[in-house]
C-alpha cells in the first residue's frame, strides 16, 4: 500500500511539473523550482511519465474483456457433485440461478449465484441448504491472463484463479488452489466450455493424492433472450 501511495505521489507531482505530458510545452518562470525536482525513478525502472502512459495503456479494454462480457445475463443451471470416492457412484444434483453483469466499464464481470443443495447438517443428516456465491472475473493486461476470484457462504476464504482461452474450442481453462479445512490443499482445474450463446458447461477437477478427479459439473442455460 505504501509503494502504491508513493507511486501516485510521484506521478501526481510529475504531471503538475511537466506540462509536456499534456502536449502543451511551456517554460517555467525564472528561478522557479519544479515540485518534481530531485525525483528520479529507481535504476532500471521507467520514469513517472512513462509509468503513467503504461498504466493508461494497461487499463484499456480489448477482445478478451469482450469475451467475458458476452456472457452477461441471467442463467439457470443444474449442478452435479461427485462427493463419493467411488467413480461409479450416482452424483448429487441440484439447481440454481446465476446472474452475470459487467462492471467497471466492462473491465470485469461480476456473477451472483443462488441455489439449494443437499448438505449434511450438524446432526449428520442431509438437508436442503441455501447456497450463495459470488465471482469477479476479468482479463489482466499485465499478466496476459484471465483472472477470477470466488467467495460463498460455505466458507470464509477467497479463491483466486488464473486462466487462458482457446478460441478454437471456445474453452476457458483456469487453475487455482483451495484449502477448505486446515492442511487439506487441493489443486483445481476448471474448464468452461461455451457451446453457443445460450449454453455453457463448467467441469471442475481436483487433484487428490496426485490423481486428478472430476468432482463437479455445471450446465448453464441462458434465461430469456440476448
Amino acid at each position: 500500500m505504501k509503494t502504491f501511495a508513493s507511486l501516485i505521489t510521484i506521478l501526481f507531482a510529475t504531471l503538475i511539473a511537466t506540462p509536456s505530458f499534456a502536449q502543451s510545452p511551456a517554460e517555467s518562470p525564472t528561478g522557479a523550482t519544479s515540485p518534481a525536482a530531485g525525483i528520479s525513478a529507481p535504476t532500471g525502472q521507467p520514469n513517472p511519465q512513462e509509468m503513467m502512459k503504461q498504466m493508461i495503456e494497461m487499463s484499456k479494454l480489448n477482445e478478451n474483456h469482450k469475451l467475458l462480457s458476452g456472457l452477461d445475463g441471467n442463467w439457470n443451471y443444474t449442478i452435479k457433485f461427485w462427493m463419493n470416492s467411488d467413480p461409479n457412484a450416482k452424483p448429487q444434483e441440484s439447481k440454481g440461478t446465476a446472474t452475470r453483469k459487467s462492471i467497471m466499464g466492462g473491465r470485469y464481470v461480476m456473477m451472483d449465484v443462488s441455489g439449494k443443495m443437499q448438505m449434511p447438517g450438524e446432526d449428520g443428516k442431509m438437508k436442503d441448504m441455501q447456497f450463495k456465491g459470488m465471482a469477479v472475473e476479468g482479463y489482466d493486461n499485465v499478466k496476459k491472463k484471465f483472472i477470477g476470484s470466488w467467495v460463498d457462504n460455505m466458507g470464509t476464504g477467497i479463491q483466486f484463479s488464473e486462466g487462458t482461452y482457446d478460441p478454437a474450442t471456445k474453452t476457458f481453462t483456469y487453475t487455482s488452489e483451495m484449502e477448505p479445512v486446515p492442511g487439506m490443499k487441493s489443486q483445481v482445474r476448471e474448464v468452461l466450455k461455451i457451446a453457443d450463446n445460450k449454453h455453457m458447461m463448467l467441469e471442475w477437477y481436483e487433484n487428490q493424492g496426485g490423481q486428478e478427479k472430476k468432482t463437479m459439473e455445471i450446465n448453464y442455460t441462458r434465461a430469456g433472450k440476448k
